[in-house]
């Protein structure tokens, strides 16, 4: 049988601000360098064709970068009319160039990165496959952990409640937030929950705020904890004091979701500047640069634990050849008609085609702009 061509005939842009239930707050918050976090803004992209294939991908933005995200996409998207939807790599690289002016990285390629999501999604849809299995699965679920309930805006029963409430659903692992300007404080709250959890796996994160001196001091005081890592201790872009951490501690380093392209990653990577890299498919770039960044960290034998957006990110875990961890985030959960299954401390890869996601009704009610290029 032979291929016939298709076509990219309409993509929809939706700008979709999803409201947090409770205000989010981190240790950036604690340190001022940020207000709680409120919102979640929302960029989809559904993609449509001559043959009538559909694909849906998103973007997103915390706090600030929202609206330009959505202006950004909406003026390259036509780039991409009249291409063949197969041709991913293709039109990634014609959008790039569109808006090539504002850069590589950052703002314009996590535009950029919900076109690509879609396409992909598409792709594999036209094939009759989940994702994860279009691009080669090596299993069929990734171990997964909770983020969403250890924020430092919680106290530590509710930390704990939360905790319990996660490992009864079947999560796999416990993350709480640590950074606070009080360390002492931070030690409290680990205490407590690292009893709560008993042999629970435990993992903290100090979103940027140490510098390298309490980086070091913190390092080896929760040496002791036997975590399965430290995120973000340092700013995400002080290469060489994660590469000293990880030289200097028995005890895991995780960092790479605020890092926003391959070039970076690279670097984390040439610099063994961590043991578990943490990239963001959305912040990234999508799917296509996503799936260069793992092929560099595999040849660098390192773990992989991707930052959010777990409907994508389960699928491209999945085809990793070492296991994995998966962010287990409820916070996206309203978009959707569809939930990500949990069992025995692992996500269930979807077997539903693409990434098995569909827009709810909620989500096209919380729409505040979109428009159709076509």
């Amino acid at each position: 049988m032979n291929y016939q061509p298709d076509s990219v005939t309409s993509i929809t842009l939706s700008a979709i601000p999803l409201p947090l239930a409770t205000p989010i707050s981190d240790a950036k918050v604690f340190t001022g360098r940020q207000k709680p976090m409120t919102e979640v803004a929302m960029l989809f992209v559904e993609i449509g064709t001559a043959e009538g294939c559909s694909g849906i991908g998103f973007s997103y933005s915390k706090r600030a970068g929202g609206p330009a995200q959505y202006a950004h996409a909406k003026e390259i998207a036509e780039a991409a009319l009249g291409e063949d939807p197969n041709d991913i790599e293709k039109i990634y690289t014609k959008l790039l160039w569109a808006g090539a002016s504002v850069g590589r990285s950052g703002l314009a390629t996590q535009a950029l990165a919900a076109i690509d999501v879609a396409l992909y999604d598409l792709k594999s849809k036209r094939a009759g496959l989940p994702l994860a299995k279009f691009l080669g699965a090596h299993r069929d679920s990734v171990r997964t952990y909770n983020t969403s309930g250890g924020f430092l805006h919680a106290s530590i029963d509710e930390v704990k409640d939360r905790a319990t409430q996660s490992i009864e659903q079947g999560i796999g692992g416990i993350k709480i937030k640590v950074g606070l300007p009080d360390s002492a404080e931070d030690i409290k709250r680990l205490d407590a929950i690292a009893e709560h959890v008993g042999g629970t796996p435990l993992m903290v994160d100090a979103n940027q705020q140490w510098d390298r001196t309490t980086a070091l001091r913190m390092g080896r005081v929760l040496d002791r904890y036997n975590l399965v890592w430290i995120e973000e201790p340092l700013d995400a872009h002080d290469f060489e004091g994660h590469a000293r951490l990880t030289t200097a501690l028995d005890t895991p380093i995780a960092t790479g979701e605020m890092l926003s392209s391959v070039a970076e990653h690279r670097r984390l990577i040439e610099t063994r500047a961590c043991d578990i890299i943490q990239p963001d498919a959305p912040r990234v770039g999508g799917i296509s640069q996503f799936m260069r960044l793992l092929a560099l960290a595999d040849e660098a034998a390192l773990d992989v634990a991707p930052h959010f957006a777990m409907e994508i990110h389960a699928h491209l875990a999945a085809s990793y050849p070492r296991e994995t961890w998966v962010e287990h985030f409820d916070w996206l959960d309203p978009l959707f008609n569809e939930r990500m299954e949990i069992a025995d401390g692992r996500m269930i890869i979807p077997d539903r085609s693409g990434l098995g996601i569909t827009l709810s009704e909620q989500a096209r009610r919380w729409t505040t702009d979109t428009v159709t290029i076509d």
